[in-house]
């Protein structure tokens, strides 16, 4: 995409959400426009699909069916089953999106404009469509978070129907070029959106959104050097953007992810359909990963992960925990106040022999003891798995403020005798309240991390006899000499300077009072 066509993209955009913004925060608003743009791009795939691949050759198009004939009946159950078939789900002519806005404002004869119960029996029986299928559970509940009733959405019923005709006639004037294979403007789109309301969305963005400049080096980190990856997967994938961000470095054959909040966890099945993938590709599950592994057997070629910040969780309080297979090997679990190890363990246990895994942490992560120092000592000393550790600038991520480290893991690493520390927290780009990593920032933090080059003041391999020095402490600082020595100042030219300023400003003063003297009036000293 252009940065022309990006920059017409988003004032469509927000000129579309400019119509909730002031009735509702960007938290609930999100919903509403997310569901509506999947709806549009639903209807606008199963008519391109159903004219182009099943009816191709015949006089009419999809959307000229008459539903009430005979003749129409027994197409749309022949195009039914294609549909759910290949696509997963089915919409008849008169629930399509074209259809719906021309009937919000006025264009269908002899029908009212009055269109919100249509919309919520249409985004039902897109569900419907999909049941006992297998596409079941990528639609079950999908649009479960456009509450269509809500009085935010205006007082009236009739008040709540002229918002919704003007969101969807707004989005009708959209060409999301689906028809161009290459093009991927609606995959784009969605993550602008998805980016912007995790922005203003405030502490509550962290929980489904990963700056896309840090998935993007999450994601060249687990597929370098892959052409395909056949499993790839997140075990808090939030809206599935970090997922979704290895397409764009190889070839991903399976995704798969877990997600606790049940909104995100739709985001996500809409991010994954929205951005091409089709649903037999796809096991997005919801439910909190560390009580329920919903993906028991799944060995992972490539796992990527932004998990919440030192969460509580049930720790050494529950005593199944302790004899779980992905738990139980370390002699310790996390402790309840912190659950940042639980996952990274979690995740070892899913990862593939030949896989590797970056995950983002707390920065306390590299240094806490207790429970936490005796897991980190035995991955490192025992299993051997850890391969390289970034350190991140702070206030990178919405919601919080700290610095975040990435650790990379490997089960067959290439240099096992040495851990790579990269100190990158002191490059970045100060943008509003927010620091970002530049291309040029991410470029640095991969290059060194695919040559493990060491570079003075920012990069260093600690042999493992270091790290044990260190008592598997992985602060830094420790390993990455950052410290600069100060200038020295020169105080007798500095009190020649001040000197010289002092005279100049007694000959300004004498300027200024002979000024005055001039026009008759009083000094300013």
């Amino acid at each position: 995409m252009s940065e022309d066509q990006k920059r017409i993209l988003e004032r469509q955009l927000w000129g579309v959400a400019n119509v909730l913004r002031g009735k509702m925060n960007a938290d609930e608003y999100k919903n509403y426009i997310l569901g509506f743009i999947f709806y549009k791009y639903l209807s606008e795939k199963l008519e391109r699909y159903v004219n182009e691949k099943v009816i191709v050759g015949e006089k009419f198009t999809f959307a000229e069916i008459n539903e009430d004939s005979k003749e129409g009946k027994e197409d749309l159950d022949h195009i039914k089953t294609a549909c759910v078939g290949e696509l997963g789900f089915f919409l008849r002519p008169t629930e399509l999106f074209s259809y719906l806005v021309k009937k919000g404002k006025g264009e269908i004869k002899n029908q009212k404009t009055f269109i919100l119960e249509d919309l919520k029996n249409i985004l039902n029986d897109i569900e419907k469509t999909s049941a006992g299928t297998a596409s079941e559970d990528d639609f079950k509940g999908l649009f479960d978070d456009m509450d269509l009733t809500s009085s935010k959405l205006g007082s009236r019923e009739n008040d709540k129907n002229e918002v919704v005709v003007e969101v969807l006639a707004l989005l009708s004037g959209i060409d999301f070029k689906l028809e161009d294979a290459k093009s991927d403007l609606l995959g784009d789109a969605y993550e602008y959106l998805i980016g912007e309301f995790a922005a203003g969305a405030g502490k509550k963005g962290g929980e489904f959104y990963t700056p896309a400049q840090v998935s993007r080096l999450l994601a060249q980190i687990v597929s370098m050097d892959k052409k395909r990856i056949k499993s790839a997967y997140d075990a808090t994938c939030g809206s599935g953007s970090l997922l979704l961000r290895l397409g764009e470095f190889t070839d991903v054959v399976n995704y798969y992810g877990q997600e606790l909040n049940p909104t995100t966890y739709n985001l996500a099945r809409m991010n994954m359909i929205l951005h091409g993938v089709h649903f037999d590709r796809f096991s997005i599950r919801q439910g909190d990963t560390l009580k329920e592994d919903m993906h028991p057997d799944l060995k992972a070629e490539a796992i990527v992960a932004n998990p919440p910040f030192s969460a509580q969780w049930k720790g050494d309080t529950d005593p199944t925990l302790a004899h779980d297979d992905r738990f139980s090997q370390y002699g310790r679990l996390a402790p309840k106040s912190a659950a940042d190890y639980a996952f990274v363990t979690h995740m070892l246990h899913h990862l593939a022999e030949n896989g590797t895994m970056a995950i983002v942490l707390p920065h306390g992560a590299l240094f806490r003891s207790g429970a936490e120092g005796h897991i980190r000592k035995y991955i490192i000393e025992k299993l051997n798995y850890l391969d390289t550790v970034i350190g991140l600038p702070a206030n990178l991520f919405y919601g919080t403020s700290i610095p975040a480290t990435v650790l990379v893991f490997k089960k067959c690493r290439r240099e096992d005798e040495n851990i790579l520390l990269i100190d990158a927290s002191k490059e970045f780009e100060k943008v509003g309240n927010q620091n970002k990593l530049t291309d040029e920032n991410i470029k640095k933090i991969f290059d060194t991390y695919k040559t493990r080059k060491e570079i003075e003041k920012y990069s260093h391999r600690a042999n493992i006899s270091e790290i044990k020095e260190n008592d598997y402490n992985l602060n830094i600082p420790r390993y990455v000499d950052t410290f600069e020595e100060e200038k020295i100042i020169d105080i007798e030219e500095v009190a020649k300077i001040l000197k010289e300023l002092h005279s100049n400003e007694l000959n300004l003063q004498n300027r200024i009072a002979e000024f005055c003297d001039e026009l008759k009036i009083d000094k300013p000293f």
